[in-house]
């Protein structure tokens, strides 16, 4: 028997799960490596979750390095003679080159280098896991699946900013996130409703990080995510969509630095920050603090904003579909962003909702829609199965 392994390495923590390589990959081991850089801690638990393993490694000097060393040597007892005959890896930035996921060489991680500054708090931590799986493991193919990958497919003019030509030609354009989610989520959209797959769809990728993705028959036409992750949609602690000038004016009145700037925009801001309280959904619907209840009114608005947006760049829409941590657990969520979206014909089924069906428009509804679980881990281990067994 032959695994893969899947790998998504955090600036703080290494999650990872091992499937065995079927025809169909079939989970076997997830663990996570967490506490990088202050107090390490390791946990692996099996398909059904009975923890197998912990441990707590000695802080000093712990790094990425040393977390990925942890995860070979905390996982390598319970594969149980399976031989890895794969890694992949989801990268965040693929750049204007990469539209499928590859295989790493020594050519593919220098040109992924080069992009660390379009993704400076993502990038250079899925690429050091990357290098040190190349020291332990010089033999085992390595598979790079991109979120930007997906999104290759939209039309120029989408991706498109109104800057100089040298800047765009530079590489500042619309990139687009979050698409390892919606492959799957798109995947799994034809087996469910293949009619609807065909047709104009929006993906709310709602979670810690928030997007949303409009696809026609199949591939992305445009995406709320722009040249960075931290655009679009409020989200966790990121600001979402937000005037240049506004970051002009706290540089000048309040002499903040770009660093300092970085921090407010991806770490102080979204739900986070409006509410004062919490970036955790579940927080705020339990909180009877009005700034909760503001937070999650400006989180819902700027979906249904959106959404508008992305029907516009659809010409209509035939079925929206929640998945991601939000999308696919709170039902206030789904209930609210549907009633502010009645205009294009979409009617909920309260029940069917409340249940967390797939399908949970009602009968009358001129819009289907859906509740798809995404599995980012089994379309990087279909993948990376592919790209190595080929």
């Amino acid at each position: 028997m032959t695994s893969i392994a899947v790998v998504n390495a955090g600036s703080s923590s290494i999650k990872f799960a091992v499937f065995d390589a079927a025809t169909q990959p079939v989970l076997r081991l997830r663990g996570q490596v967490e506490g990088i850089g202050a107090t390490p801690r390791a946990k692996l638990v099996d398909a059904d979750g009975e923890v197998l393993a912990q441990e707590k490694p000695q802080p000093d000097g712990f790094d990425h390095v040393a977390a990925t060393q942890t995860m070979i040597r905390v996982a390598g007892p319970f594969l149980e003679g399976r031989d890895l005959v794969a890694m992949g890896h989801r990268v965040v930035h693929g750049g204007a080159d990469y539209a499928a996921p590859v295989r790493v060489t020594d050519a593919v991680l220098d040109r992924l280098a080069t992009l660390i500054p379009l993704a400076p708090l993502h990038q250079p931590h899925n690429l050091a896991v990357i290098r040190a799986m190349r020291a332990l493991r010089p033999d085992l193919p390595q598979i790079a699946c991109f979120d930007t990958a997906f999104h290759r497919s939209q039309p120029p003019i989408a991706q498109a900013f109104a800057i100089p030509r040298k800047y765009s030609e530079a590489g500042v354009k619309r990139y687009g996130f979050h698409g390892v989610s919606y492959q799957y989520v798109t995947g799994k959209l034809v087996e469910i409703a293949p009619h609807l797959a065909q047709g104009r769809v929006i993906v709310a990728h709602l979670g810690n990080g928030a997007s949303l993705c409009a696809v026609r028959d199949g591939r992305s036409v445009a995406s709320t995510m722009g040249f960075t992750a931290v655009d679009g949609l409020v989200m966790g602690t990121r600001c979402g969509a937000l005037d240049p000038g506004v970051l002009i004016h706290m540089m000048d009145q309040y002499g903040m630095g770009a660093r300092e700037l970085e921090d407010l925009i991806y770490r102080q801001s979204g739900l986070l920050g409006v509410s004062g309280l919490s970036a955790d959904m579940r927080a705020l619907r339990a909180a009877v603090a009005p700034e909760a209840k503001e937070a999650i009114a400006l989180f819902v608005y700027r979906i249904q904003r959106e959404i508008g947006s992305l029907a516009a760049a659809l010409g209509g829409l035939d079925a929206l579909v929640f998945t991601g941590g939000i999308g696919e657990n709170d039902a206030a969520t789904r209930a609210e962003v549907v009633a502010g979206c009645a205009w294009l014909g979409l009617v909920l089924d309260a029940a069917a909702n409340g249940r967390g069906d797939v399908q949970i428009s009602a009968a009358d509804s001129a819009v289907a829609v859906l509740t798809i679980p995404t599995n980012e881990e089994l379309e990087i281990a279909r993948s990376a199965q592919r790209i190595a067994c080929a």
